[in-house]
């Protein structure tokens, strides 16, 4: 299995519009009218089924999202989820370990998966030709995983040494993650989708069997075909491969609601780096948290906030922080406004030579409170808006990235039609609900500040992974 996710999947719901939380932007796909039909049923099974057709080429994506990831997890158990994404390629009742991913290669096809705090998705790209079988295949795995032991141990090795070189051997990887920890106290955000290492080694394979039972089923699914198809004919499909399985009882997580911050937290970490990082977040709602119109408004306000922060080249950070004070190497907003649970305000830097990571902070902290003084212009808001506009309209080269939005958005409970409204909700944003939303959030008692400082060391020896990953 190629573990590494598709470009377009990481940037997806960030509201600065075209900028790359691991490196990320997408959410600007939320920013235009959609160019084709999006067609939805319900099987009878509970599956959710979402068609969009987008016949420019003989290209079919077929996806399926799990609405399990992160957040779902219990302490103890963090990362089970994406172990279990690893697990789904180790085999069927009637497929061998790996023979799902030949078969798809053999089609001409690609294919992967990817686990979030909000979802676990698996895809394949193919001809429309192929639609069938990978559908069938898909299907197949969905119910009739077979984890074997001794496929278990292996594969457990293999998710420690990716947990070790993807985070405990990046410095600035290991700041985030223990940035979260820090940031959510109770809530289940703070959990690393990968796990912790602790977590990871004391899988049994029995776990993941249970985990499987649990949440893979159909009632606990969305099916998103985007490609040159007819949406009768793929329903047809999908009551045939996937329709034939029964509904499960979905489990009822108990709530987990962060309790409110009162006050700076602030933490340090050394490792193996030349530069300091400085990370900082705000506790704010998210699009999916939010109830009411007015709850629902001042989402539209933080993600325009974080456009006019760090939405290109001209917008705030970078001219202030790079440019003209030439005290930061790099500057950045960012805002997921599609997050299942309330999330955070990001801001984050690094300094130049010669400055430190103090000042970078400071300056950080000095361009929200010009947002809580000073009205935006009404041309700063145009700038974002049609930066928004030609981010969606670029968007749509790719139907993956389109099957992604659709996916993700289902997946945590949002309608399709979010991505039609998105633009028009951004353009009720009013200067006044800028400055409302910056002096409600964007406070320090509200603030999580993590600092990455270089540790002194001689790291040249570091190995580098050799894993499949």
């Amino acid at each position: 299995m190629k573990k590494i996710p598709p470009p377009m999947l990481k940037p997806i719901f960030k509201s600065k519009l075209h900028h790359s939380l691991c490196g990320m932007v997408l959410c600007s796909m939320l920013s235009f009218p959609a160019l084709a039909k999006v067609t939805e049923y319900q099987l009878d099974n509970g599956m959710q089924v979402v068609v969009k057709e987008d016949h420019r080429a003989p290209v079919v994506v077929h996806q399926v999202w799990y609405r399990v990831g992160g957040t779902y997890e219990q302490p103890g158990k963090t990362g089970l989820s994406h172990m279990l994404e690893h697990m789904m390629f180790k085999g069927t009742k009637t497929l061998k370990p790996g023979e799902f991913s030949k078969i798809v290669s053999q089609l001409g096809g690609q294919e992967n998966a990817f686990t979030s705090s909000n979802y676990t998705a698996y895809y394949q790209v193919v001809g429309k030709q192929h639609l069938e079988r990978v559908m069938e295949l898909e299907a197949d795995r969905m119910r009739n995983l077979v984890i074997i032991d001794e496929e278990f141990d292996k594969e457990r090795d293999v998710v420690t040494e990716e947990r070790r070189w993807r985070l405990e051997d990046k410095p600035t990887s290991k700041l985030r993650e223990q940035f979260n920890a820090v940031a959510f106290l109770n809530s289940p955000a703070r959990n690393p989708v990968i796990g912790w290492m602790t977590d990871i080694r004391s899988y049994s394979a029995q776990d993941m069997r249970d985990w499987y039972q649990q949440w893979y089923a159909p009632n606990n699914a969305t099916l998103v075909v985007v490609g040159d198809v007819e949406p009768e004919k793929v329903l047809a499909l999908a009551k045939t491969y996937y329709g034939k399985y029964q509904p499960e009882k979905i489990p009822t997580l108990k709530p987990q609601t962060e309790i409110e911050q009162e006050g700076l937290r602030r933490i340090e970490l050394k490792g193996a780096t030349k530069v300091p990082t400085l990370q900082m977040g705000f506790h704010v709602p998210s699009l999916v948290t939010a109830k009411t119109p007015e709850e629902k408004q001042e989402v539209y306000a933080l993600s325009m906030l974080s456009s006019l922060l760090d939405d290109g080249e001209s917008s705030r950070l970078p001219t202030s922080l790079i440019r003209e004070q030439k005290i930061a190497a790099s500057a950045s907003s960012y805002y997921s406004s599609a997050d299942r649970l309330p999330t955070l305000f990001y801001l984050s830097g690094t300094p130049t030579t010669g400055h430190t990571v103090g000042e970078v902070e400071t300056a950080l902290l000095a361009e929200v409170e010009k947002l809580k003084k000073e009205a935006v212009s009404k041309e700063e808001l145009e700038r974002v808006w049609a930066m928004s506009e030609a981010s969606y309209v670029y968007s749509q080269d790719s139907t993956q990235s389109q099957a992604m939005i659709l996916g993700s958005l289902v997946s945590v409970g949002l309608p399709t039609n979010t991505l039609d409204n998105w633009i028009d909700n951004l353009r009720t944003v009013t200067p006044e609900q800028i400055q409302a939303v910056a002096k409600k959030y964007l406070h320090r008692d509200n603030l999580t500040i993590a600092t990455l400082y270089p540790d002194g060391k001689d790291h040249s020896g570091a190995k580098a992974y050799k894993g499949r990953h």
